[in-house]
């Protein structure tokens, strides 16, 4: 477990409930900087990790139990076991749009800020997501395994922050959509990798990419 994986699962938690970093310390009771990045290294350079009472706060503000936390921290949550039923039911859950990760590379699927538009989606209930524009997707292939599995169901943010590590949905300009682990992102390239080894690893200038939005559930 790294220092980052604790904070993205911070900012995930705060997105999924539509606040800012800053927001959700504040709704916990907590100094309104708690989570700002100055906070998150020491005087001396290195990472700190945030205090046990103030993620214990933010879990009690937020109705989260540890145990999803700790899917949020791995990056690897089974979005469809809490309080879901499915793609056709689901109670109080909340429906977001669902489509095949083969097909989300079509016209008339997103619009030009990467956000779901158009008729041909299918709905998902899921637990309620913070981002109103998250949707989700249904991984195809096996170049993510074995975290993501051909068939797997991902949830994805258009408004989560996406940082180095994290497991992100790519559109290119030429219309690929392709799940991948952002493994380094510079102010002129951004390069991808497949979990599974078989699969090979991309790099990309940023004017080749439409948009990329961050992977924050995923059905295992």
């Amino acid at each position: 477990m790294r220092h980052d994986d604790i904070w993205r699962a911070i900012d995930a938690l705060a997105a999924e409930h539509g606040l800012s970093a800053s927001g959700l310390a504040r709704k916990a009771g907590l100094d309104p900087t708690a989570f700002n990045p100055s906070k998150r290294v020491g005087a001396d350079g290195r990472a700190r990790w945030p205090s046990t009472e103030s993620v214990a706060k933010v879990l009690s503000a937020t109705g989260t139990g540890f145990d999803a936390f700790a899917a949020l921290v791995t990056g690897a949550a089974s979005a469809l076991s809490h309080g879901a039923a499915g793609r056709g039911g689901g109670g109080g859950a909340r429906r977001i749009p669902l489509i095949g990760l083969a097909q989300a590379g079509g016209e008339g699927y997103f619009d030009d800020g990467g956000y779901p538009v158009g008729g041909g989606w299918d709905e998902i209930a899921v637990p309620e997501i913070g981002d109103p524009n998250a949707y989700a997707l249904e991984i195809s292939g096996d170049s993510m395994e074995p975290v993501f599995r051909d068939g797997d169901i991902v949830i994805v943010s258009p408004a989560a922050p996406v940082r180095r590590g994290d497991r992100v949905v790519v559109r290119t300009r030429k219309g690929e959509v392709m799940a991948k682990e952002l493994r380094r992102q510079s102010a002129r390239r951004i390069e991808l990798a497949s979990l599974n080894p078989a699969h090979p690893s991309y790099g990309f200038e940023l004017p080749e990419i439409a948009w990329m939005h961050r992977i924050v559930w995923a059905s295992q």
